[in-house]
């Protein structure tokens, strides 16, 4: 492997550095006791990069997929790791250096990987139709088989998702439908979105194109029973500044943040009619939640005042105290003429990565659960993603339960179980993943989510760190889906 050391070294040190090793383990060392309902695996994905980037702009967001799954069942864990082997991971593997440059950027990319694809697959799981997918916005779901992560390839879905997919689709927990979205499905940089749905078995049913007020990186998006909403913000995409050596993602604080709003239940044959909000240039990249009240449309999300982590328009680096997010609410009035919307931030503890019981997606949620910091501190950019505490915030009451790691330990998105699958929301489980900084390695946590305060009640151990990454998923196993119904 080429050395890592590129001029944005941060990205290459500590726990940022990329895992070079793939493992299977049959059974972790286990500190605690498993919940006996507890049965399935938890995949995560995360960057990983095979080789040290062509150009300065390098950012950690650009890294080759690493998918970690740990395997839970009979109170026992085992865990495997493995590259996504995308296109891009095996065409720069047989070269055996780095071909593409960051976003793929092709003022930087090698002429070996003009025109081929440079998809990482290392930003988000998927477990849709009895199939695994690690996603990544710039490219199709790409499919992993679930018990031994061997890659199967991207998915384009009878031809129906043919350039680009969102890595946050939504489940409609009543009928089961996935829905999507993708910024520019026309070509990079492109001010076009494209939204669609498939069913429970991946037939894809919908796909409809609109044009955007601009082009943005639009990381997630919104939906409720009875609508699907865009949001676009100032995080803009530019071809022509990247080919001027300018970074091809960048902040533009000129613009106003926007939210398209479309009904779910419009003609999918016929042009999809949007009425677009707006507001002053803010940024979100998660969505916790949002529901239908009557004529107005109410949203959790994790906002800030720019973009996390990426440089304005001529490269240089944001104020770290403007890129924390933290929870807020957004309220859409579809009933009035008034075209703004309004922003309430619920929390003053710098905060991302946030999850719900997916039973509630689209319904009004009582409970949300995130990453954030013990206490409401500036950090610095390099900080701003390592949190070293894990929220549970009850919206009827306004009460937040924190669970905090000791010094210098981060903790991942924590992903919930529901404990049986009737049980009230919000009952079952959180798991995580934690990276100890002082021992250089991680642990897999099970926290009970009523009681977040009282810690894991088991930790399952490696003995190798898996890299700071990004999102996860759960799959049941059928079994103990079968045992716990009544």
């Amino acid at each position: 492997m080429t050395p890592l050391t590129q001029t944005n070294p941060h990205f290459f040190t500590g726990n940022y550095a990329p895992l070079t090793e793939e493992h299977d383990l049959a059974a972790l060392d286990i500190e605690g006791t498993l919940p006996p309902g507890l049965s399935g695996s938890l995949y995560r994905v995360g960057p990983s990069p095979q080789y040290a980037p062509r150009d300065d702009h390098y950012h950690w967001f650009s890294g080759d997929g690493m998918v970690h799954a740990f395997h839970i069942d009979a109170g026992k864990v085992s865990y495997r790791n493995r590259w996504a082997r995308t296109p891009k991971w095996q065409l720069e593997h047989d070269a055996g250096r780095a071909l593409f440059g960051t976003f793929g950027n092709p003022a930087t990319s090698d002429p070996l990987a003009q025109g081929r694809n440079g998809g990482t697959a290392n930003t988000s799981m998927l477990w849709h139709g009895e199939r695994l997918f690690a996603l990544e916005e710039s490219h199709q779901p790409f499919e992993l088989d679930a018990h031994t992560l061997a890659s199967k390839g991207h998915q384009s879905f009878g031809d129906r998702i043919d350039s680009r997919c969102t890595a946050h689709p939504k489940q409609d927990p009543e009928s089961g439908e996935l829905h999507f979205f993708a910024y520019s499905p026309d070509g990079p940089c492109s001010p076009t979105m494209l939204y669609g749905a498939m069913d429970r078995h991946c037939k894809v049913t919908q796909r409809r194109t609109f044009t955007a007020p601009y082009a943005s990186m639009a990381h997630d998006f919104m939906l409720t029973r009875g609508h699907v909403l865009f949001p676009v913000t100032p995080l803009t995409l530019s071809m022509e500044r990247a080919m001027r050596g300018k970074p091809l993602l960048a902040w533009d604080a000129s613009l106003r943040t926007h939210v398209g709003v479309m009904q779910r239940d419009s003609n999918a044959n016929a042009a999809p009619a949007l009425r677009w909000f707006d507001t002053d240039a803010c940024h979100v990249f998660h969505v916790m939640n949002a529901w239908d009240e009557g004529d107005t449309i109410v949203a959790y999300v994790m906002q800030s005042d720019t973009a996390p982590g990426l440089p304005d328009a001529e490269g240089r680096p944001g104020e770290p105290g403007a890129m924390a997010a933290r929870l807020c609410r957004w309220t859409f009035d579809t009933g009035s003429a008034d075209n703004t919307f309004r922003r309430e931030y619920l929390d003053d503890l710098a905060a991302e990565f946030p999850r719900i019981d997916e039973r509630s997606t689209g319904r009004r949620n009582r409970y949300g659960f995130y990453t954030c910091h013990a206490t409401p501190r500036l950090r610095d950019d390099s900080e701003s993603v390592l949190y070293d505490s894990l929220a549970r915030f009850d919206f009827d009451t306004g009460e937040r339960t924190l669970h905090t790691l000791p010094e210098g330990d981060v903790v991942s998105e924590p992903v919930f179980v529901p404990r049986t699958p009737d049980a009230a929301e919000g009952d079952g489980w959180l798991l995580a993943v934690a990276w100890r900084a002082r021992q250089q390695r991680s642990d897999l946590l099970v926290f009970d989510a009523t009681d977040l305060a009282a810690g894991a009640v088991a930790v399952a151990r490696l003995p190798h760190r898996v890299p700071f990454g990004f999102h996860g998923t759960w799959r049941p196993n059928v079994r103990a889906n079968a045992q716990q119904r009544p």
